[in-house]
């Protein structure tokens, strides 16, 4: 297709969203629709090996290798900030874990002002998009085309882990994503049969052969066309960089931003969109003042206790040997199973951080393994990491440009740990960790702290130990987030439409007014499977319209 003679819609961004609305969009043969991907194709050998994360995070090939600024609540630190440079995004590099979230966090995406995000409202689309190991049921789907199955591989401590935290009071459930995740239970992942399934591969390479879909890699998005007229403002096209220079495409229906929570406000901001002093201070002429592009950034940040274990296997050791690595090798090849076919984390546990919760607020995402940083060698002794986030955190940074140049990163800020709340949290949760440490089903390995370390007791000491050890599970959301009209610092409507600028939405995890409790693969693939059936009823005669769309 020629790019010179338009498209009917231009999706900037072929993570897990742009995969999904492309599949979508590109249904009707009439319609030609454009899907611009600025990192590679995902034919890395290691993206479709569970375990390749360990080398696809921080890979500049597959990984956008972001920094956050200094942060105070992290005791001056700097981390990465790992965010897919590939098609299928974050789904070709993640953890695999599908979580829904709970029915709590929907409910209060309606209290906020969105109407018709309750979780009833949202399990359709959860289901119409699932394709469930167990088959179809109430709360699930089958059939459709994200895979949901059951890990491939066992070990001991993390079983041990489950009889520990049911001893807590934290009782054993069959799964999560079922509307309460309290308890705790193994989770369940994007895998075909011990391989990675992916955005691309449940919805972007089915239909690649369709002739009215265009897609292109390597080719970034320098900023949305706006045409100005009589006060009013539409999305006209984009200005795209490849290679060979620089090109306009325009698009006849609609330009939708699916570049997630970094890219989407980035790019806003680029075409003159936000905050007018973010865009004066780097050059740039606003043409539309909406303040809350590129705010309310937040994420799960996990505090990574480690534990020395006894007399029992975990990964370290299989890791560390010749022999283990041969043996883990063979068995993936043979059988798809075993250790190669982890995510980051198996066992994951769901509770209250104190009884005045309304519903669970922390996460743990328990791991047979050791190490320092994901991309570090593990520890050379036997070790479990039962890591701990924090599920509804109140401290938010913000997304904002440093230059007009497309090509410079913008500035992360997380401002994590900055309020009472969420310092509380931090502290009440290492405390429960201790608790199921020290329950009696783990009593016979000997588990001994090593970090942050038992001699740490103080509320004062545990919150600086949080700061030391806590990372990101890289979820961040809320850059572009959705609210009413009465709502000022909201960037899209309940339809995802980019208030004050027709033909434009975001739709990706930035809309996420508050982050779901978990993972957020999952929430981002029903946000694009609603928000294509947005687009579409919206070209529908106005008369077949729902009247919320008209």
């Amino acid at each position: 297709m020629n790019l010179a003679q338009g498209f009917d819609y231009i999706i900037v961004g072929a993570g897990t969203a742009g995969c999904v609305l492309a599949n979508r969009l590109s249904k009707d043969p009439a319609t030609r629709v454009l899907l611009v991907e600025a990192g590679g194709k995902d034919d890395y050998f290691w993206i479709d090996i569970p375990v390749g994360y360990l080398y696809t995070i921080d890979n500049p090939r597959t990984d956008w290798c972001y920094r956050i600024e200094p942060d105070p609540g992290l005791n001056g630190r700097s981390i990465g900030y790992a965010r897919g440079k590939v098609l299928g995004g974050c789904s070709s590099i993640n953890a695999m874990i599908y979580m829904r979230g709970q029915k709590s966090d929907y409910e209060h995406w309606v209290d906020l002002g969105n109407p018709g995000w309750s979780w009833e409202e949202v399990l359709p689309y959860f289901k119409r998009t699932e394709d469930y190991q167990h088959g179809a049921d109430a709360l699930h789907g089958a059939g459709g085309e994200l895979r949901v199955e059951e890990r491939r591989v066992s070990w001991e401590i993390l079983d041990a882990w489950r009889d520990a935290a049911e001893e807590c009071g934290i009782p054993k459930i069959p799964e999560f994503n079922r509307g309460d995740n309290f308890g705790n239970a193994y989770f369940q992942v994007n895998q075909r049969r011990g391989v990675r399934w992916s955005g691309t591969k449940a919805f972007l390479r089915p239909v690649r052969h369709r002739a009215n879909l265009r897609v292109l890699t390597e080719t970034h998005v320098n900023r949305v066309q706006i045409e100005v007229r009589d006060g009013h403002r539409r999305a006209t096209g984009v200005e795209l960089r490849t290679r060979e220079g620089v090109h306009t495409v325009q698009a006849r229906r609609e330009v939708v931003l699916a570049a997630g929570a970094i890219g989407s406000p980035q790019i806003l901001q680029l075409s003159g969109v936000g905050a007018p002093a973010v865009l004066q201070a780097c050059g740039i002429t606003p043409l539309h003042e909406l303040p809350g592009v590129g705010e309310n950034l937040h994420d799960h940040l996990q505090i990574r206790i480690v534990y020395k274990v006894h007399g029992v296997k975990t990964l370290n050791q299989r890791a560390n040997s010749l022999l283990g690595k041969v043996g883990m090798g063979l068995e993936y090849l043979f059988f798809r199973s075993g250790p190669m076919t982890m995510p980051p984390s198996q066992l994951g546990a769901f509770a209250r951080s104190d009884p005045s919760q309304p519903s669970p607020n922390i996460e743990w995402h328990v791991q047979p393994l050791s190490l320092d940083k994901f991309g570090d060698p593990l520890h050379p002794f036997p070790a479990i990491t039962p890591s701990v986030c924090n599920l509804r955190p109140t401290s938010r940074g913000h997304v904002r440009i440093r230059s007009r140049d497309p090509a410079t990163y913008p500035a992360i800020t997380m401002n994590y740990l900055s309020t009472e709340a969420d310092r509380r949290v931090a502290i009440d949760s290492v405390r429960m960790t201790r608790r199921i440490m020290a329950a009696r089903a783990l009593a016979r390995y000997r588990p001994e702290e090593w970090k942050p370390g038992a001699q740490l007791q103080s509320d004062e000491d545990l919150l600086k130990a949080a700061g030391d050890l806590a990372t990101t599970i890289f979820h961040p959301v809320g850059t572009c987030r959705m609210g009413p009209d009465s709502d000022a610092a909201a960037v899209v409507d309940g339809r995802l439409r980019v208030r004050g600028v027709d033909a434009l939405r975001v739709i990706d995890a930035s809309v996420i007014p508050r982050i779901t409790s978990g993972n957020t693969n999952a929430p981002t693939v029903m946000i694009a499977e609603r928000g294509a059936e947005m687009i579409l009823a919206s070209d529908r005669p106005a008369s077949d319209r729902p009247a919320s769309d008209r």
